[in-house]
């Protein structure tokens, strides 16, 4: 199982340089649009908003659908559940108590599409923004709940650790069960109930391994006196540039399109 999300490519292209703050709020900006468009003319302009973003960034085209592939279970199950539970609309297909019609196709359709470009935005957001980027510009944004007492530095540092372990705990996971496997273990059961019992002898290390790694980075953050925001500065202060207004107007225009067309 490869998931891509938390990793960063290092590149020196346009997307890479925008600030990091600007690309979250674009990311929020085209998920808002793809969770509001019910037209298929808002999904082509998505794709190629999406395409066009991915081919700037120069991250390879096959890393964002590894990341997608992570995600595929959770995308058919859901298909799945629409597909024949929604009895709406022009009956394509009925037997016995299942029913497919052209509304639960219609609507399977929509959330392969939005789960699928919600994974590959957030996929290039990671890729083009390191981890440290990726903290700042969230405990800026954060900022300003600070004074009603919420603890944007730390939310900010929790966040970014969460997204940047996934990667390692998913190799973890390769590790654990290569090593299960020369022991004997068997991963290739059938059955929901038998494949569920095959990956407690995973989980039980993993968990463990987790631990393990989360108290390792306790020790190094106190090690060099990590103290959250305590009198603590920044070595890059995070300023917008013609760039990013320049990303913002099309992001903005990107919305309105959607909302035009719907």
């Amino acid at each position: 199982m490869k998931i891509t999300i938390g990793q960063y490519y290092p590149l020196d292209s346009p997307i890479h340089r925008l600030d990091p703050r600007m690309k979250i709020l674009l990311l929020f900006l085209f998920v808002l649009g793809v969770f509001f468009t019910k037209d298929i003319f808002g999904y082509i302009i998505s794709a190629v908003i999406l395409g066009i973003t991915i081919k700037i960034s120069g991250v390879p085209f096959l890393f964002i659908l590894r990341g997608l592939k992570g995600f595929l279970f959770i995308v058919l199950f859901t298909v799945f559940i629409n597909m024949f539970f929604i009895d709406s609309g022009y009956v394509i297909f009925e037997y016995s108590f299942f029913k497919l019609t052209f509304d639960g196709v219609w609507f399977s359709v929509q959330m392969i599409c939005r789960l699928g470009f919600l994974t590959a935005a957030s996929s290039v957001l990671t890729f083009t923004t390191s981890p440290i980027q990726l903290t700042h510009a969230i405990e800026r944004i954060l900022s300003p709940f600070s004074k009603i007492g919420l603890p944007a530095h730390d939310i900010a540092m929790m966040m970014t650790i969460a997204i940047r372990f996934i990667p390692t705990l998913i190799e973890e996971v390769e590790k654990i069960k290569k090593a299960q496997m020369a022991r004997g273990a068997d991963f290739d059961g059938k059955g929901i109930r038998k494949k569920a019992k095959e990956f407690i002898p995973v989980l039980v290390p993993l968990f463990v391994s987790a631990f393990r790694r989360a108290d390792e980075l306790a020790m190094a953050m106190e090690a060099r006196c990590y103290r959250g925001n305590v009198n603590r500065t920044s070595m890059y202060k995070l300023k917008f540039k013609k760039i990013d207004y320049f990303a913002l107007t099309v992001g903005s225009a990107f919305i309105f399109s959607i909302f035009f067309i719907v």
